[in-house]
């Protein structure tokens, strides 16, 4: 069930003079700020989706919590562990029952429907400026204008293409725009005798077609919503022709929406079925356990239209509003998103650090398409943008999919998803 503001305090038995009384201070934007003057002191929990797994638990708790208790002994973290597609449920569900963990991670895009629901407490303008941040990073973790997270890791999309296709037939380097990407995809498209589909030219279906939409949408110079996150914007030429060019690709046989791989999996790059993908900037790690002879070979680059764009995700951490240690919380969330932590959790997952001074650090310089992203972090653009986020982004993909398997137009793929969009937002 989805909840307005009015009516997910109703559901928590909580009034807005409620939720204010427990609140000391309010920011410049006049949201409410927990009280950390006290001594950063007491039990706290933390809802974490990074760190998956036993080598996962051990950088958290054996190395960074460490850590954080050794500067701060007064203060004891329970770590609760999830993944993403359980995150939203349980911070949903710690909402209702007032049983919101002190401090959580969340997705991109998440701000703006928690700050709005008054789940997550402000941050100090400050700890913006503390590091080095390109604008575009922090701009997920801002409501209304008000800091609510810091940036921990980034998941970048990007393009990445097999070299040794590209030498073969001769192209000299990657396209420049959706014209010379369809060209190109059709000079490397090869079927067998028979027809048969051995290599597409380009696969855009093994990332979530969400977040390939997007990065589309976004090169085409086109945007999700308006600034103030209570207008629907895609439902645009911009937003229609991201979703025809996929169209057109399948149809003149140049990508294939069956020619997918599960997660871990090696990618039909790495297979040689595809010749350029949509990916994201871990693939490089799995380069390295599945086939390292390949990494010379697989180049990357930022695609756009009418401009370049890399869509840009990751996690971020937050600190709940309802906390009864808020000194505690915040002290844990300062220290994670501080550099050496940032550093160790990008390291652990191969994602890009948040922060730019990171450069240089031997992780990113090791890595070059974790080098490659954080370097063209001023093309970085990110999905959301509205309170009413969380129940759209569910219904993206499906409907986006409607109009690839046929069943509808491009045209019509959009004005459904607006309609979702449009009603979501009405009842905020």
């Amino acid at each position: 069930m989805e909840l307005s503001r009015r009516s997910f305090l109703a559901a928590m038995g909580l009034g807005t003079a409620t939720v204010m009384a427990g609140c000391a201070t309010t920011s410049g934007s006049g949201a409410p700020v927990a009280d950390v003057t006290g001594p950063a002191e007491g039990d706290i929990t933390f809802l974490c989706a990074l760190f998956e797994g036993a080598t996962g638990k051990e950088t958290l708790e054996g190395n960074l919590l460490k850590q954080f208790k050794e500067k701060y002994p007064d203060v004891n973290v329970t770590v609760d562990y999830t993944d993403y597609a359980s995150l939203n449920e349980k911070i949903t569900t710690g909402l209702a029952s007032g049983l919101m963990p002190d401090v959580v991670t969340l997705g991109v895009g998440w701000i703006p429907p928690f700050a709005f629901k008054n789940a997550i407490a402000p941050l100090p303008e400050s700890l913006a400026t503390r590091y080095t941040y390109e604008d575009r990073v922090l701009e997920p973790s801002r409501f209304d204008g008000t800091l609510y997270a810091l940036p921990m890791v980034l998941d970048t999309r990007i393009v990445a293409y097999r070299k040794d296709f590209f030498e073969e037939a001769g192209i000299d380097g990657p396209p420049k725009d959706w014209a010379e990407l369809r060209e190109i995809a059709k000079q490397l498209t090869v079927r067998d005798a028979d027809g048969t589909l051995q290599r597409a030219g380009f696969d855009p279906f093994s990332i979530d077609l969400r977040q390939c939409w997007e990065t589309f949408l976004f090169g085409n110079s086109g945007e999700l919503f308006s600034a103030d996150g209570r207008e629907v914007l895609f439902d645009s030429p911009e937003g229609v022709a991201a979703l025809q060019l996929f169209l057109d690709m399948v149809a003149d046989g140049s990508a294939d929406f069956s020619l997918t791989t599960e997660a871990g999996q090696p990618t039909t790059l790495q297979q040689g079925t595809s010749a350029i993908m949509m990916t994201n900037n871990s693939l490089y790690v799995q380069l390295q356990q599945q086939n390292p002879e390949l990494i010379d070979k697989i180049g990357t680059f930022v695609l756009g239209n009418t401009g370049p764009a890399m869509l840009q995700g990751g996690t971020m951490i937050s600190q709940s509003a309802s906390s009864k240690n808020p000194a505690a919380a915040r002290a844990l969330v300062e220290f994670l998103g501080s550099p050496d932590a940032v550093l160790v959790a990008a390291e652990q997952r191969g994602s890009v650090p948040a922060i730019s001074d990171l450069l240089d650090s031997d992780y990113v310089q090791g890595n070059p398409m974790v080098a490659f992203a954080l370097e063209n972090l001023d093309k970085a653009r990110s999905e959301g943008g509205t309170p009413a986020w969380m129940e759209i982004r569910e219904k993206i993909k499906p409907t986006l999919e409607t109009a690839i398997v046929g069943q509808q137009t491009a045209q019509q793929a959009i004005a459904q998803l607006a309609g979702i969009a449009d009603d979501a937002i009405a009842r905020l």
